[in-house]
């Protein structure tokens, strides 16, 4: 397909979306304005169902528990298709060793920072704010840190497929197997089979615990193959 005609396909379907997206946000309610019930009902059921201070937690975890099963394996198609297109072409950057950011400790620090607010949002994210995915993504991005800070040779020991892959598979398996436990117990999919615990503590939510580490190695696996991938890319 030439060039010209890319663009003939692409500007009406960038006009479709944009025209999507404003009459979605003409509909937004105004800034303080909620205009469903669907909050209201779960501020008052969460806490003595589930025990989870953190609403936000329960509801991705347990009143919507299969959607963020299917948001996890979206995310697991999606990186599948990158690697399935980038791996077999994809190159070490030759190694740099002139740091991209001096200096070089302050970077290393910001890793670690990352890193330990990520595994922070992780442990306490149907506790006080945060969750799995969030932490995913900030223990990803302290590695990501690390290579912005250094060179490419430090980010490499992030970047092992030989870890990654499995460590992707299983998180998004754990999820499910989580939810077969139940079936074979004979309840539902998903459903606590630990007691809720104790409200305001890590024990608390029962079964979300394994949910919410499950869909945080998914994550952060995920996106550590996504910025290997993508740098390789582009040496």
């Amino acid at each position: 397909m030439t060039r010209r005609a890319r663009i003939a396909v692409f500007v009406p379907a960038l006009a479709g979306l944009a025209a999507l997206f404003l009459w979605g946000f003409a509909g937004i309610p105004d800034f303080g304005h909620y205009r469903g019930p669907y909050g209201f009902v779960l501020n008052r059921i969460v806490v003595p169902d589930r025990h989870t201070t953190n609403v936000v937690g329960a509801t991705v975890f347990d009143v919507r528990g299969v959607d963020t099963m299917g948001e996890e394996f979206i995310l697991f198609a999606a990186v599948m298709g990158v690697v399935l297109l980038l791996r077999s072409g994809g190159a070490v950057p030759d190694d740099d060793p002139v740091p991209r950011f001096p200096p070089i400790r302050f970077g290393v620090l910001a890793t670690g920072a990352c890193v330990l607010v990520g595994v922070w949002l992780v442990a306490f994210g149907y506790v006080t704010p945060g969750g799995g995915f969030q932490g995913g993504i900030a223990v990803a991005a302290g590695a990501l840190v690390l290579y912005l800070a250094t060179n490419f040779r430090h980010f490499e020991p992030f970047a092992d497929e030989t870890i990654l892959d499995p460590l992707e598979a299983t998180g998004a398996g754990g999820y499910v197997v989580v939810g077969l436990a139940a079936l074979v117990s004979g309840a539902p999919f998903l459903h606590n089979l630990l007691g809720p615990g104790q409200s305001g503590t890590v024990m608390s939510g029962g079964s979300i615990a394994f949910l919410n580490w499950a869909a945080a190695v998914e994550v952060a696996a995920a996106n550590l193959v996504l910025f290997a991938e993508f740098l390789k890319e582009q040496a």
